[in-house]
Order: C-alpha cells, then structure tokens, then sequence
C-alpha cells in the first residue's frame, strides 16, 4: 500500500455539518486516503440490479472530476492503488440489519461501502458522494493530485420507512420533465424514498380534454419516463388525484356540473368567485367518473399505493345531499363515499392514502371507535398540520386509537408567502418527524403546496426540502443552526464549497424566508408580505394585518436588502445556479415591493383602498409591480409549463390595474 494513503488528514470535515441527512452513527477517524484520477469501482455481487448502482456512483463521481474504472475482467484486486468497493453482504454482521441501512468505511485500504438490500447500498452511494463533495476545495489547491479524503466510518439506518414529498402540480405551476427530472435527483440525493404529484387536473385524461385544455398537463407517457427515473434512484413514484373536494376545476364545465354537490357553487378559498366544488357522495355517477380516471392513471405508475385526497369537502351537506346528511349524519355520508372510493382502489390492486383531517374531526367528536370500524384497515390517513407547535402527538394518539395506519404531512411552508417562512418550517418538519418515531407512524410526506398561483419559484422549496429529508431519516438532527444548513445547501446544493462571508446563496435564501418576521403580524399559512402584493384588492383592516407597522416595514425591507446584497456576491457552480440567482432576486423585489405598498397603505389609512393612494404614489409603485410582471413570465418558463403562468400572473395584474385606475 502506497505510505501516501496512510498519511493522517490534516484537517477532517465535520461529518454532522457536511453530510445530510446526518448519519446516525458517523466518526472521522485520523488517517486519510489518497484516491487517485481514475480509482477502480469494483462489484460484488455482479448482479443487473447492483450494476445499476455502480453505474450511478461513477457518473456522481464523474462530475466530482474522477474518471472512474471498472476492474479488468478476471483480474485480482490490486494493491497499487485504494479502490472504491460495493459489496452486497447478505446476512453477515458488516452492515445494519435494516434494508436501507448501509456501512460506508474510507481508511488507508481504500473505500468499501456495505448493505444488505441494494436500496441501503444506493444510499451508501450517495453519503459517500457528499463526503468526496466536502474534499472539493483540497482538489482545488492541488490541481491533478490525488484527492486526499479523510477517514470516515459510517453506520446508517433511516429512522422512518416512508420519507416522502407531496409536489403541488395543480395550482398553476406543472414543471417541465426536465424539471421533475431534477427534483427526483435532488429527492434521492437527500435519501426520500416517495414522491408524489398533486393532482386536480392537470393529467391528460383521454376523453376530458376540456378539463386540461391550456393547464399544459402531465401526459401518460411522461408519468412512465418519471417513474422509470424514479424507480433507478429507489424512489417511489405515487399516483395522486384528489377525488371528492378540490374539484372545482372539473366541475365548473358544464359536462360535470351536475356530478356537484352544489352545482351552483360556493365561495372557497381557491376562486374569487362562487364555483362547484366538492362531488355529490350521494351521486352514483361520481364513482363511475373516479374509475375512468383510475382506470388511466394507474396504469401510468409501478408504485401499488393511490393517494385519493378526500381533504376539505367544503360543501358536504351543503347541497344535494343535505337530506342525507340530515338523515344519517354528514360523517356516515362522508364514510359511505370514502368506502366507494376505497372500492374503487382495492379492485385495480391497490392500496388507498386518503387525507385524514375529515376523519379527525369525528374522532375529536368521541366518535373514535366508530371511525376505525368504518374506514377501510388498509387505508392510511395522512394527517396535516403547517404550523411549528401545531400538535401532531394530539393527532397520532387519536389516529392509533382508532387503529387506523397513518403518515404525518408537515410542510415546506413556501406557499402564499413569496420566500417561505425558514423558522416555522424548520420547526414543523422536525416536530412532524420527531413525533412519527414517537407514535409508530409509517413515516412522514412533505407537502410543498401552490395555493394562489405558485408564485414562490422553485429555489424557495430547497431548503426546507433538505431539512425535512435530514428529519425523515433522523429525527434527532439538529435544524436549529441554519448555519449549518446553509453550509449544507451552499455545498452540495448550490456547489459552492467556499462562499464568501457576504456571499452565502444559501445564507440569503434563508434570511429572504424569515424576513416575514420582522414586520409585526403573526403569520399563519402565509405571510402578511404575500398578501400585501397579491391581494391588494382588499383593505388592511383584515386580522392578516394585525400589528402590521410601518416601523415593522422599515425593519423588514432592510433585511430583504441586505439579503439581496448577498445574492450579487453567490457564485455556485450548480447547472442552474444563475437562475437560482435570478429566482432569489425577482423574490427579494417582490418582498421589498410589499414593503413599500404596505408603508403606503398604512400612512393612507388602513380602510384606503390602493386606487385612492396619492397618484404619484401609485405611479412608483405600478412601476415596480410592473417590473415584478415583466420578470415573472420568462422566470416561469425557465422551470415549468406555460399552461397557468396567466393565472399565475393574474394575481399580480389586479394589483397593478388598481395602481394604474
């Protein structure tokens, strides 16, 4: 063995700061390898399944600037040079007894990852990739030397079995393939193991074209090119199409309006205007509509699982089937239909996720054992909750003693707020994960929802995103430094391995999302700033805006800037990364535009409508809000469809017709 390779490391990573999730168990050990140009990747067993997995190590290490070998075929190991080894180790005692656990050791010999099953050997890829990513700049001083890595042992298990994501495909924003493509990396990077797509109406059912028509839909072909991607990075890819509320895009067509459980609409939170929303349980016809769409969306999808919604039937009862509700009680209703659906689900083979918070609402009402008799014992409740303290353990206890088997959904928090909400998300992936090990759950789904047009670009998900993958797989890690998760994400994310102290890409995203804070309203599901941009319509005497000042205004706008500052000094190397860049600034504008239309409003009087400010207040402000309209289109197109970019947008074209009257 070279003397080289059993040299001491001079200076190793931090293993809990460079490598997410955190392992559970993971020690640097004081030597160092030297792994050459072109280090041998070598396979046992040689199976098509292993091979695969080879086959990714090598291209990760490709962009790692390695040029990766295969051994010579028949060919003793050799001892000139450290090898990297994957090995399949059965039932010996090397790796966890978990079948996404893995060993990864890296010391003078060379590299030898270990797992039972191939998913925890694809993970041990993947933790490996991160530790050679954290050596980067050492490569950077010694252009053309070996890659001396520090030693490193590593045992591993995730804590949950389903570490899962929920992506909103259905308010206005659908990405491109290319898009999904990129996630799904990204997703299997972090150790998530499910994906789902949250569908209303954006598949490209044959027959209901006009449901579709100009939403730019995900295509049958395209949901098998995705799941196949899927598949190669151990993620599941589940079907997902809400089936009783949020149908308001089928129903207000005049073909599906008398499926309605109340044809003539109502007000909901998703329309400025009344519309269908919920389907009649009572209507036989519905179940007939449902087994068409599952009869042409499951066929799309390896995965046996079928995410049905059920959530916020805002209209039950409310319509047609009033006398039955009132004859039998709105819950029974509920749960007839919730069986037909299951129906539906069982015949084509699978297994049924439905939203819970319906059925939580009866089990609140004493009506646990009642409940867990009439749902399904295959069925698993996902139960929501977007708020750090929201009390998940309340849910839990009440979901396993009605037996019922359950996931927890925390969020991203990115939605109707621009640039997220950093703190309260950290906060409620972790309680989210924390209290799915306590109370047995199958694990936790990770919604990142759209609501009023998508108007956070993708950037904005990242983060959180990270941190709850690091909480899914442990849910001890330690979220409450964001310093170490901008460390992370500027690393591995954003490729950048040693930003300037005024240039951290992760650091200002993460200051762009907590900027809410600082402005004197207590935010929930969204953030005052949001609504000051996008509905602009409405006056501030809304309880939104309570504490809202302008001294709270004068403080936020100053963190946007100086976060933005940040952002012209970022330089990650990632593919997109000036477009990540780019989708950063247009947020810091639209934040600080929120600012400014707040100031005004306040020193107007909070009844004031926005046509009545002073006309060359108005005059300014179109300018900005104009400029915000300019960049949203092109900044749109980069990621995702064009189908509901008007929609989008339409929402900031209020705001600028009203400072324009």
């Amino acid at each position: 063995m070279p003397a080289a390779s059993r040299s001491h490391a001079p200076s190793a990573p931090d293993p809990a700061s460079r490598l997410l999730p955190p392992p559970h168990e993971a020690r640097t050990t004081g030597q160092s390898v030297a792994l050459g140009a072109s280090p041998v990747v070598r396979l046992d067993p040689v199976t098509p399944e292993l091979e695969a997995i080879r086959q990714s190590l090598c291209e990760g290490l490709a962009r790692l600037g390695f040029r990766p070998r295969l051994p010579e075929a028949d060919a003793p190991p050799s001892t000139d040079a450290p090898s990297i080894e994957l090995v399949r180790s059965g039932r010996s005692t090397e790796a966890p007894d978990h079948p996404e656990g893995y060993r990864l050791s890296i010391g003078p010999e060379g590299v030898r990852l270990a797992a039972r099953e191939p998913a925890g050997l694809f993970y041990a890829t993947r933790t490996l990739l991160q530790w050679l990513r954290a050596h980067e700049p050492l490569r950077r001083t010694e252009p053309g030397a070996p890659l001396r890595v520090a030693g490193l042992e590593v045992t591993d298990r995730p804590d949950l079995a389903v570490r899962g994501v929920l992506l909103d495909v259905s308010r206005c924003r659908v990405p491109t393939l290319s898009e999904l493509f990129r996630l799904v990396d990204l997703l299997s990077d972090l150790k998530i193991n499910q994906l789902q797509l949250y569908t209303e109406h954006t598949f490209a059912y044959r027959g209901h074209e006009q449901v579709w028509a100009g939403a730019s839909p995900l295509t049958p072909g395209e949901i098998r090119a995705l799941d196949e991607h899927c598949r190669g990075r151990y993620l599941e890819l589940v079907p997902n199409q809400n089936s009783f509320g949020h149908l308001h895009r089928w129903l207000v067509h005049e073909r599906y309006r008398p499926l309605a459980e109340v044809p003539e609409g109502i007000d909901h939170p998703f329309s400025d205007l009344p519309e269908p929303f919920s389907l009649c349980p009572t209507d036989p016809r519905c179940l007939d509509l449902l087994a068409d769409l599952y009869d042409q969306l499951l066929p799309c999808f390896k995965s046996r699982w079928l995410n049905v919604g059920l959530d916020e039937t805002l209209d039950l009862g409310r319509g047609r089937s009033a006398g039955a509700c009132a004859e039998r009680g709105k819950a029974a209703v509920y749960l007839e239909f919730l069986r037909g659906v299951h129906g539906l689900v069982r015949e084509r083979g699978h297994r049924m996720q439905f939203w819970g918070d319906m059925v939580l609402e009866e089990i609140a009402a004493g009506k646990g054992n009642e409940i867990g008799a009439a749902v399904p014992a295959d069925a698993v409740a996902l139960a929501w909750g977007y708020e750090a303290g929201h009390p998940f353990a309340e849910a839990t206890s009440r979901l396993a003693a009605s037996g019922l088997d359950f996931l927890l959904c925390p969020g991203t928090s990115s939605w109707s707020s621009l640039a997220g909400r950093t703190t309260n998300a950290l906060g409620n992936l972790a309680e989210a994960a924390r209290t799915a090990v306590d109370a047995g759950a199958r694990g936790v789904l990770v919604t990142d929802w759209g609501d009023f047009g998508h108007l956070q670009p993708p950037a904005v998900s990242e983060a959180p995103l990270a941190a709850g993958a690091a909480c899914a797989w442990n849910a001890g890690a330690d979220l409450a430094s964001q310093e170490r998760l901008a460390r992370w994400i500027d690393l591995h994310l954003h490729r950048d391995p040693n930003p300037s102290p005024a240039g951290s890409l992760a650091r200002a995203a993460l200051r762009l999302g907590d900027a809410h804070r600082t402005v004197g309203t207590r935010d929930r599901n969204g953030t005052s700033l949001f609504y000051l941009l996008a509905f602009a319509h409405q006056d501030l005497t809304h309880g939104r805006y309570e504490g809202l000042t302008s001294e709270g205004l004068d403080r936020g706008e100053r963190e946007i800037l100086e976060a933005a500052a940040d952002l012209e000094h970022a330089r990650p190397e990632r593919p997109d990364g000036e477009l990540v860049v780019r989708e950063l600034r247009w947020v810091a504008r639209a934040l600080a535009t929120a600012c400014r239309i707040g100031r005004a409003r306040l020193a107007a009087g909070r009844e004031m409508a926005l046509e009545e400010l002073p006309t060359e207040e108005r005059r300014r402000l179109a300018a900005e809000v104009g400029r915000l309209i300019e960049e949203h289109g092109p900044l749109w197109l980069e990621r995702s469809r064009p189908g509901g970019r008007a929609e989008s947008a339409s929402r900031l074209e209020r705001t600028l017709a009203a400072l324009r009257a």
